[in-house]
C-alpha cells in the first residue's frame, strides 16, 4: 500500500476532523504531521470557548483519540510563514492542508476605532483563555459601563463575562490574570449593540437564555424593539430566531431590581464614533450611536441610519463583528475575507 504524507496546518477542530478522516483512508497508507504556532492542540476549543462552558469544551476527548494514532504526529511552536515557508511545506509533502480559521477580527471602520479601549472580542476572549498570544492584552473595566458591538455568540460571550458575578469563575480554567482584574471589575452596566433587529441576530437560544440565568444581573430588552415583529415575520423564521423572540420578550417583561448588574440589548443601533478622553491620552470616553431603521432590499434586511444619535459614556467598546482570515504566504486568499 502506497504511504502517503499529508502536513495540516492549524489544530483546530478543523485540522483534527481532517486528520481523523485521513487516518480513517484505506486506500493509501495515510502519515499525518500536524503543525501548530501555539504549543498546545485544540484550537479554538482550548482558546475560544469561553471558560464557564466546561462540557464544550470536552469535545478535545475526540481529537485525543486522534492524537494517539500511530501515523499521528503533532509539533507545536511552529509557525508557518516564520519557521518553515508553504513553498518548503509543499515540497515535503504529498499534501498540504490549511486549517487555521480566521484569525483577525473586523474593524469598526469608524472615527476613533484605534483609540485605546477599543478593543477586538478576539482579544479579550484570548485574555480570559490563557491564550499566550494575547497575554499581554490590557482591558480596562475600571469605568461602569461597557460597549459590546454585535448580535452573534462571540458578543453574548464576552458580554457574560464581563457582566456576570466573578466568583462563578473561580472554579473554572479561566486565566489567572483576567480572573484577577475581573475580581476587582467596576462593570455595572454592559450594553450590547445590533445594527439590525431581534430576528436578524445571530446569537443561539442556548447563549441568550444563558444571559437571563445570571445571579444579579438584569436582561433589559426595549418592548419596542419587539413590538413590530409580525406573526407573519415569525412563521417565515427559523425555529432558533422564533426561541429567541420568545426569550426577548420574556426579558423584556422581567422587573428590574434596584443594585443589580445589567445587560442591556439594544437592536437597530450602529455604533458612529468613539470619542477620546478630556485628557488627550487617546483613551474611549464615550461613543455615539445611531438609530436605524430595517428596509428590505433584494430580499435581504438591511440597516439605514434615521439621523438619530446618542452618546454613552463608557472606556471599553468590545467589537464583535466577525473574523477575517490571515493571509499566509504563497497561499491563495479570498479577496476581502483573507
Amino acid at each position: 500500500m502506497r504511504a502517503v504524507h499529508v502536513a495540516i496546518v492549524g489544530a483546530g477542530p478543523s485540522g483534527f476532523f481532517a486528520a481523523g478522516s485521513l487516518l480513517k483512508h484505506t486506500d493509501f497508507d495515510v502519515h499525518v504531521d500536524m503543525l501548530e504556532m501555539l504549543p498546545t492542540p485544540w484550537g479554538l476549543v482550548r482558546s475560544g470557548v469561553a471558560p464557564d462552558h466546561p462540557k464544550i469544551k470536552s469535545v478535545s476527548a475526540v481529537f485525543e483519540k486522534t492524537a494517539a494514532h500511530p501515523r499521528f504526529r503533532f509539533f507545536g511552536n511552529i509557525e508557518v510563514g516564520a519557521k518553515i515557508t508553504a513553498e518548503e511545506l509543499a515540497s515535503r509533502y504529498d499534501a498540504v492542508i490549511y486549517a487555521v480559521g480566521a484569525q483577525s477580527d473586523k474593524p469598526l471602520g469608524i472615527p476613533g476605532d484605534q483609540l485605546s479601549g477599543c478593543i477586538a472580542a478576539v482579544d479579550v476572549v484570548g485574555w480570559y483563555n490563557a491564550n499566550p498570544t494575547y497575554q499581554k492584552v490590557s482591558v480596562d473595566l475600571s469605568g461602569e459601563r461597557a460597549v459590546v458591538v454585535g448580535n452573534g455568540n462571540v458578543a453574548l460571550d464576552v458580554a457574560r463575562i464581563l457582566g456576570m458575578d466573578p466568583e462563578s469563575l473561580h472554579t473554572t480554567d479561566i486565566a489567572d490574570r483576567a480572573l484577577d482584574s475581573l475580581d476587582h471589575n467596576a462593570i455595572r452596566e454592559v450594553v450590547i449593540i445590533g445594527r439590525r433587529g431581534p430576528l436578524q441576530a445571530t446569537f443561539t437560544p442556548l447563549e441568550l437564555r444563558e444571559m437571563g440565568e445570571l445571579p444579579g444581573v438584569d436582561v433589559v430588552v426595549d418592548p419596542e424593539d419587539l413590538a413590530d415583529i409580525t406573526d407573519e415575520q415569525l412563521a417565515a423564521a427559523p425555529k432558533p430566531t422564533r426561541t429567541n423572540i420568545e426569550t426577548l420578550r420574556k426579558f423584556s417583561e422581567r422587573p428590574h431590581t434596584e443594585g443589580h448588574r445589567r445587560v442591556v440589548f439594544r437592536f437597530r443601533t450602529s455604533p458612529i464614533e468613539l470619542h477620546s478622553d478630556s485628557a488627550g491620552a487617546g483613551v474611549v470616553e464615550s461613543i455615539t450611536v445611531g438609530r436605524n431603521k430595517l428596509v428590505e432590499e433584494d430580499g435581504y434586511v438591511v440597516a439605514h441610519d434615521t439621523g438619530e444619535r446618542q452618546t454613552l459614556p463608557t472606556h471599553l467598546v468590545v467589537r464583535a463583528i466577525g473574523y477575517r482570515g490571515s493571509r499566509y504566504p504563497d497561499c491563495r486568499s479570498t479577496p476581502g475575507a483573507g
